[in-house]
């Protein structure tokens, strides 16, 4: 078997529903060699994703993965760029401020987002959802998805699909985003690398993606998520043939939140991705060329 990876994992410290140590286990029972822990603007799980590495044998990477923006382009705003850092020390004193910041911030939006919530249950004459409760389904940041799993708990909606739609994006409040330079900036002075995620996501067509790509290399960006669960394998090799024209790394991972019928799957995503250890060793690489 090749040795394959899977460098975009999340897990109940962010969005997830598996705690990084089931992440860990799961990964070794695919074979997988190596994971990377890239939970949302949060690093707290990497310590337990380290300790259950060395008891199932399968090589962990820091990681996380920022929301950005980036102020002008192509005449407007992007928002909600997601940048994804690599093998940084997750213990380094910014970055562990910035993020703190950060999960302050996510928190208070959640809170926002559950009275919105609360409000239309009542209006429905459903019981309004507990906070505390809520708050325990989360192993780290309080996101929506945790708010979701409570409203199937209380028997709302019948499934996350439709805490969604009936809920939790006619109720949401407005997201904070890193300004794409401060947030390569903080992984670059972590001693990491900076890669942008899952190319087919970002707003942009494929035709100008190398031109925003020129911008973001300018500030330091290091890789491009080629091999991506959004991407198909046509699209995999188009962005492969891109990173490397550019001069960029090239890493991959499934984005895997939940197991869940027909949805992506650890390794595989939607059954396409083969992702190579070479990613793993392209990292490094970067790492060691920054930080000499």
């Amino acid at each position: 078997m090749p040795d394959l990876v899977d460098l975009h994992l999340h897990s109940t410290f962010s969005d997830g529903v598996l705690t990084p140590t089931q992440l860990v286990a799961e990964a070794a029972i695919l074979g997988l060699r190596a994971i990377a822990l890239a939970d949302h603007d949060n690093v707290d799980g990497i310590p337990e994703a380290l300790v259950a590495g060395q008891q199932y044998g399968v090589e962990i990477i820091s990681a996380v993965e920022l929301s950005t923006l980036w102020r002008e382009f192509d005449g407007r705003e992007l928002n909600d760029l997601h940048l994804l850092g690599y093998a940084f020390n997750y213990e380094n004193a910014a970055l562990q401020e910035a993020l703190g910041e950060f999960r302050n911030f996510r928190a208070g939006r959640s809170e926002r987002i559950l009275a919105n919530i609360n409000l239309r249950l009542m209006a429905e004459d459903l019981q309004p959802l507990d906070f505390v409760d809520v708050r325990k389904r989360a192993g780290g940041t309080l996101g929506r998805p945790h708010i979701g799993q409570a409203l199937v708990a209380a028997g709302c909606v019948p499934n996350m699909e439709e805490a969604f739609v009936r809920y939790l994006v006619p109720c949401n409040e407005p997201k904070r985003f890193f300004p794409i330079e401060e947030a390569i900036r903080l992984i670059h002075d972590a001693g990491g690398c900076a890669v942008l995620a899952h190319p087919p996501f970002i707003d942009v067509s494929d035709a100008l993606l190398p031109k925003l790509l020129d911008e973001f290399i300018a500030l330091g960006l290091d890789g491009l998520e080629a091999y991506s669960s959004s991407a198909g394998n046509n699209g995999i090799d188009r962005y492969i043939t891109m990173a490397r024209r550019k001069n960029l790394i090239v890493t991959g991972g499934s984005d895997f939140h939940q197991p869940i019928k027909g949805g992506v799957v650890m390794g595989t995503g939607r059954g396409n991705l083969k992702i190579p250890y070479r990613c793993v060793e392209e990292i490094n690489e970067a790492v060691g060329r920054r930080n000499r």
